[in-house]
């Protein structure tokens, strides 16, 4: 059981066609997954009869004879592909197994005549791998909602007309229209003027995103609204969806240091209780005179069903799937069981400023003027609109609908200052302190001390105001350093290539001491390396854009914010933030607690458990009865507490 259970689970994240593999999965439960139910059935419904007829009717009938064809129809019904699996392991010199203990075990039970405890013992070891199957369906539910998401059509506008077609045949650039209540098929640029979209399935956000036009859109979100055209960016293969279902599909073959050693250990463990059951079977005749084989050789073959590391080998595996499914339900894939017990010892967090802890887009914060705001921000546009730097769109998109814009002549850039134009036979100075001063314009000396960046305009030589443009920390930014700092996270780091005195504005008003800008790429590698030479720092790195790849890589959790994140640094990074949500990032650290308390709780049950039923079966003081519990019992046990990481809620 344990090993079909870890197998299943690896193939089913391995498969590069992971979708094929997971619907043929469904569609064989589907098919088949009743054969073994009614098996079970069977088997439970003849062992209770056979108990009935033999011990409570003791009907004269239900000899020797007839018991034993009795409860071995019983035992073959779900004994039969145990023993099978057996046969096979030990074709491949796979000796040591669970197969193998049950098969021993239960057969000397009947060779001792407890055909009842044989029978119950491989039925409930049938029942226990019911469960574990239904357990891992319902762990792999996150992929399969996924795939669900993966949409099956794409309609291309060509000549005119519509055309469905394949997703995986559409070419970058051709246009696709999505009509509402679809799903968008391909990563692309809205055309249409705006439209309202669903991205539960890709961010874990529950409520509809507003994207307008120009802006990207991505494989799997779902049109709420009227129709839409889009401009496919990305094929298939390479889509958003596309690209997190092969994440969260390929994330359990990345074992945990807990999982890989119980698996070694459970290869060391099984043959040592082998050989301690034979040896509870032949010493004892050499030193006790009222010596009884069929006694020893029952407390043998309870201390084999006793021993068996089912609950341990299935359920450890399953507690980190579950912590990777509980994951992508809150909008984070962990790449692997390892980066889950990475995220509990971390104590350092180094974070990028612009797109992790911001928003990552310039706006208009702050307007000061003595003049009318409107006739300011027009004058101010008529100029800026015929640049094309950042901060000149951004006050120009402040100002669509609000103002109109004027004719103007003679603009120049002055460069590293600003631009110089007239307007309405006026002449106008935008830029910063130096194009002022340049001109001997004079303005209020404490404009100077603001941080942010800011935008002068003169008129005439005479100071007219100033705007302040500046990239505003993300909503939740605040909340999540508080909440990183009650989960024990105190060294907390701000990196950035923006302006010193900007970081560290933006990182005190979050609540962070340790802020460093203008800083380039490999700055921030080194300040990093810095902190590594602490051997008992363990580093994770957030960051979202292509510069921040080389840190990602090298701190030992990379944290990528992958809503709008560049593909390098989601490809680069071990852990990905679905939402672009800094709170998120305390809600993988409580996944991750939540699923190292479960697997450490099933491991010292197990242990405790089985401990003492040994210790008891090898004195005679327990039965085959007590044996199912402590294989069969203690692994459902452990597995249902392995699936309660799945139903838990995690608050940001």
């Amino acid at each position: 059981m344990a090993n079909c259970c870890d197998d299943e689970i690896c193939k089913s994240n391995v498969k590069q066609d992971g979708e094929n593999h997971i619907n043929d999965d469904h569609n064989h439960d589907s098919s088949q997954g009743k054969t073994p139910y009614t098996l079970a059935a069977i088997s439970f419904l003849l062992l209770l009869l056979g108990i009935i007829f033999e011990h409570i009717f003791k009907f004269t009938i239900f000899n020797k004879n007839i018991s034993l064809i009795w409860y071995s129809i019983a035992y073959l019904t779900v004994g039969f592909p145990v023993m099978r699996e057996g046969f096979e392991a030990a074709l491949k010199r796979d000796f040591f197994n669970e197969f193998t203990l049950m098969s021993v075990a239960t057969i000397g039970a009947f060779a001792l005549g407890q055909y009842a405890e044989g029978v119950a013992v491989m039925l409930f070891y049938a029942i226990g791998e019911l469960f574990q199957n239904a357990a891992i369906n319902k762990a792999k539910g996150d992929i399969k909602s996924l795939l669900d998401v993966r949409p099956q059509i794409a309609r291309v506008l060509q000549d005119n007309a519509v055309i469905e077609t394949n997703p995986n045949e559409v070419a970058i650039n051709d246009i696709v229209q999505v009509l509402a209540g679809e799903k968008v098929p391909l990563d692309g640029e809205l055309l249409s003027e705006n439209g309202s979209f669903n991205s539960i399935a890709l961010t874990g956000e529950s409520v509809p995103r507003q994207i307008k036009k120009g802006e990207s859109l991505l494989a799997g979100m779902i049109n709420l609204n009227n129709v839409i055209e889009l401009k496919v960016t990305k094929k298939f293969a390479d889509s958003s969806i596309s690209r997190i279902i092969e994440l969260v599909e390929n994330a359990a073959t990345r074992k945990a240091p807990t999982e890989l050693f119980i698996r070694k250990f459970a290869k060391i463990y099984t043959p040592i209780v082998f050989f301690l059951a034979l040896a509870l079977v032949i010493s004892p005749k050499f030193f006790m005179a009222d010596y009884v084989f069929n006694d020893w050789l029952y407390r043998a073959l309870v201390f084999l069903v006793i021993s068996c590391p089912c609950a341990l080998v299935i359920s450890i595996p399953l507690g980190y799937f579950g912590g990777i499914g509980a994951g992508s339900k809150n909008g984070i894939l962990f790449k692997g069981g390892n980066y889950l017990d990475l995220m509990v010892k971390l104590n350092t967090l180094v974070l990028d400023k612009t797109g992790t802890l911001t928003e990552g887009v310039f706006a208009v914060r702050e307007i000061k003027t003595q003049m009318n705001e409107a006739e300011f921000l027009s004058i101010l546009c008529t100029i800026e609109h015929k640049s094309t730097h950042p901060i000149a769109k951004a006050i120009v998109d402040y100002a669509k609908g609000k103002v109109t814009v004027s004719e103007v002549n003679k603009v120049n850039e002055i460069s590293g200052h600003g631009l110089q134009g007239q307007v309405k036979g006026k002449e106008i100075l935008v830029g910063n302190g130096k194009l002022l001063k340049k001109f001997g314009v004079e303005y209020p000396k404490e404009i100077d001390e603001i941080v942010q960046s800011i935008v002068l305009m003169a008129i005439d030589n005479q100071f007219a105001g100033y705007v302040i443009v500046a990239d505003a920390p993300k909503e939740d930014a605040k909340s999540a350093i508080a909440s990183l700092t009650k989960l024990g996270l105190k060294d907390i780091f701000v990196l950035s290539g923006d302006k010193s005195a900007i970081t560290k504005e933006v990182a005190t008003r979050i609540g962070i001491n340790n802020a460093f800008g203008d800083l380039l790429p490999e700055d921030k590698v080194k300040k990093i390396e810095e902190l590594k030479q602490d051997k008992s720092r363990i580093i994770a790195f957030v960051g979202d854009g292509i510069n921040d790849a080389p840190a990602l890589a090298l701190a030992d959790v990379g944290i990528a914010m992958g809503g709008l994140g560049a593909d390098a640094a989601i490809e680069t990074a071990d852990v990905i933030i679905q939402t672009d949500q800094p709170s998120k990032i305390a809600t993988a650290i409580a996944i991750s607690k939540a699923t190292k308390n479960v697997v450490w709780q099933n491991i010292a049950f197990a242990f405790g458990i089985k401990i003492i039923v040994l210790i008891l079966g090898a004195g005679g003081m327990a039965s085959m009865w007590e044996a199912v519990f402590a294989d069969v019992g203690v692994a459902l046990i452990a597995i249902f507490n392995a699936v309660r990481i799945q139903k838990m809620r995690f608050s940001n």
